[in-house]
């Protein structure tokens, strides 16, 4: 869910909880995601709990390990921003395979609000802070608390 044309969903987190897992790196950016995925759990009535990892690539474990003990819903947030080596290219891909691969093995949705991006002003941008033109972290949550509901609903 990106920019234009971007979904409003409207979520009943009743009864789920999403596991929100955040990244240390780029504190700005990611104190905004954070507390767009918090506001947007809570808006939706779900429980959550904010678990930080040192990197993006330690997210996949920790989603991993979440998903294992049955999270309803788990949001992955971090930033990844393009440097001068290809780091970048091998951390996006191997976060986001990893990621696809936690939801897909466990049937449980995963939020993806990693962004991967040129640079800071970017992530600034989607970030949920004051002046920002999205709510990546709200987005995130919004989308895996719908997913849950959907996979609850088709198991009842």
């Amino acid at each position: 869910m990106s920019g234009a044309g971007a979904p409003q969903i409207a979520v009943d987190g009743e009864g789920l909880t999403v596991e929100i897992v955040a990244s240390l790196w780029h504190t700005e950016v990611m104190d905004g995601l954070v507390a767009g995925a918090v506001r947007a759990a809570e808006a939706a009535g779900a429980g959550y709990r904010v678990t930080r990892v040192a990197g993006a690539v330690e997210l996949t474990v920790v989603a991993e390990a979440l998903a294992r003990r049955g999270a309803d819903a788990i949001v992955a947030l971090g930033v990844v921003i393009k440097g001068e080596t290809p780091h970048f290219e091998y951390v996006c891909q191997s976060v986001t395979q990893g990621l696809t691969d936690v939801s897909r093995e466990h049937a449980v949705p995963v939020g993806f609000g990693v962004l991967t991006v040129d640079e800071e002003s970017h992530a600034l941008a989607r970030a949920g802070l004051e002046g920002s033109k999205e709510d990546k972290g709200a987005e995130s949550v919004e989308a895996a608390l719908s997913t849950a509901r959907i996979l609850r609903d088709l198991n009842d």
